[in-house]
């Protein structure tokens, strides 16, 4: 009983908040022009009354599945391609502006032809989500990663959708924040016709939360079938290009400056080469941002944007600093680094995935704050494919010790092969959990 009145006063939150959402569109909309498109989509309006296409628009039923940001849509990628590969039609709903283009990148052909739609997943409110719902008629629901919201979830059940939540992670501190509402959570994660976790780890915690019978399936980005031509472009470039790469990669807001701090205090390695540090940050909105810092900092600096083509044009002789501010380039930046430092992880934000930099067969170095990879982070270090460094100038210094020790980064270049081909799988996994649902 207390669950469901605590989602009547969430509900009715979120419809006083109405105008302020409309606000955060415009104002989000100036910084990102694809986070203001269809904005009545956000609010569960797709199509036009009585005479709004059946299903969508789709020929048959869609397999829905929700993606909410960048790093959910790389997730996603192997999934809905073998969905699509099945002969499914996939709807394909965000949240936020990067996610949305990413998914438009990735599938630009099924989106011409018709076998995908994206759109906007609508706020978590009881008109949009039964809007949403009748519109589409989704024959099932998969939601990516962490998107559980509870209108979202009942609403699937008011109309009939079996929803699972595939790949699923939940680190410890969002387990705490979580059973805050206990009540709530425990009637939102119950109503899961399915969780499907990427860990041991991550289902125990499900479990804690309300999740009924949550199974482990393995992580969907380890599936990730990556670009051969980027990666054959980056080795290349590196290989013409003649010095040294460090690609510090996916940087959040609060670690470049001690990024730049390091590279200013150790610019060169004991064998007297001076690396080119490929800095990358993990949000589009803040390129101008750190460029900016990059140029007060002192540091020389081109912009991937100033580059255009693949491979790179040739870089400046005494340039410290190349500005990743580029989406989707990520395997060149990989394969093109004799070592990688992933970001997110030397500020208490979680850290970002890793993964794909291992599959590059890159030395890694993560940083002390990896909760939201914590199993991922553990097994590659474990594996011998990655290092932990306790700060951003211990993990400069460590990597410029690579760029002096061919035979160990030889070594993890191999571990992190081996480790990549360990963990697959997740993707026939989940397709089979979820099979009877597919028709």
């Amino acid at each position: 009983m207390r669950g469901a009145v605590l989602q009547a006063v969430y509900s009715s939150l979120w419809r006083l908040a109405t105008p302020f959402l409309l606000w955060r569109i415009w104002r989000r909309a100036r910084r990102e022009p694809v986070y203001g498109v269809h904005p009545a989509q956000r609010f569960g309006f797709y199509g036009s009354g009585r005479h709004a296409p059946a299903r969508g628009g789709f020929r048959a039923a869609p397999v829905w599945v929700h993606a909410v940001s960048l790093g959910e849509t790389r997730a996603a990628q192997p999934l809905v391609r073998a969905l699509l590969d099945r002969g499914l039609p996939v709807l394909l709903t965000h949240m936020t502006a990067t996610g949305r283009t990413e998914g438009a990148r990735l599938f630009e052909q099924d989106i011409v032809q018709g076998r995908l739609r994206q759109v906007w997943l609508p706020y978590d409110m009881p008109g949009a989500v039964h809007r949403f719902y009748r519109y589409f008629a989704p024959r099932c629901g998969l939601l990516v990663e962490t998107e559980v919201w509870p209108n979202l979830v009942a609403g699937a059940r008011r109309y009939a959708v079996p929803i699972a939540l595939v790949s699923a992670r939940l680190s410890a501190s969002s387990a705490r924040k979580t059973m805050r509402v206990a009540s709530l959570a425990r009637r939102t994660y119950g109503r899961l016709d399915a969780v499907l976790a990427q860990t041991r780890a991550d289902a125990e915690r499900l479990r804690q939360v309300g999740a009924r019978d949550p199974q482990v399936v393995g992580n969907l980005k380890f599936d990730l079938q990556l670009p051969y031509d980027l990666m054959q472009a980056g080795a290349a470039w590196r290989q013409r290009l003649g010095r040294p790469v460090i690609a510090w990669a996916s940087t959040r807001e609060g670690e470049e400056e001690s990024i730049l701090a390091a590279l200013r205090d150790m610019p060169r390695t004991k064998g007297g080469q001076a690396p080119l540090a490929v800095l990358i940050p993990r949000h589009p909105q803040r390129f101008d941002e750190v460029a900016a810092m990059v140029l007060a900092s002192g540091l020389s600096m081109r912009r991937r944007s100033s580059m255009p083509g693949m491979p790179f044009g040739p870089i400046d002789p005494d340039a410290a600093v190349l500005l990743g501010d580029s989406l989707g380039e990520m395997p060149f930046y990989y394969t093109g680094a004799d070592v990688a430092i992933v970001g997110g992880s030397f500020a208490p934000l979680g850290g970002q995935n890793l993964i794909e930099a291992a599959a590059c067969g890159v030395p890694v170095i993560v940083g002390p704050h990896t909760f939201n990879f914590a199993q991922a982070s553990e097994d590659a270090i474990e594996a011998g494919a990655a290092l932990r460094a306790d700060s951003a100038q211990a993990a400069w210094r460590l990597a410029l010790e690579l760029i002096d020790d061919s035979d160990r980064r030889a070594g993890m270049r191999a571990a992190a092969g081996r480790f990549s081909a360990t963990h697959t799988g997740a993707t026939q996994r989940v397709m089979r959990a979820v099979g009877p649902w597919l028709g």
